[in-house]
């Protein structure tokens, strides 16, 4: 049975720093893409970021470029969303996904491509 576990959620002020950790069990993610959604209250869910199998590409959502970095450490089975500078427009579920296509070159924000799904982390970002 494969388990995404989100944590390092909670609630900061607009300028912080927060580490999100997305920890996998059931499956190695070494030759998976990983990717980060979050959903804001009334929103639908959206992409944020996404790391392919290696580390070696990375694609993020415009709001966050330059201020979240995706990574990953495949012997811990972990990946990780870095947010730096965070608004009040960050605040959201947070959730990690687990890329289907194996270890493509390619990085995703297709939703349509991740199979297995976190039950997401609580970022509020107060003014």
């Amino acid at each position: 049975q494969v388990q995404l576990v989100e944590s390092g959620g909670g609630l900061v002020q607009t300028g912080d720093s927060l580490r999100l950790s997305c920890a996998v069990s059931g499956r190695t993610i070494s030759t998976f893409g990983m990717g980060w959604f979050r959903r804001a209250p009334g929103k639908e869910r959206e992409f944020v970021a996404a790391i392919t199998w290696n580390g070696g590409r990375t694609l993020y959502e415009d709001s966050v470029k330059g201020r979240f970095t995706i990574d990953r450490d495949n012997v811990k089975n972990t990946v990780y969303l870095q947010m730096n500078n965070v608004k009040p427009e960050d605040t959201a579920v947070y959730y990690c996904a687990l890329d289907r296509r194996g270890p493509v070159a390619v990085p995703t924000s297709g939703s349509y491509e991740y199979d297995y799904w976190g039950q997401g982390t609580q970022v509020t970002v107060s003014s």
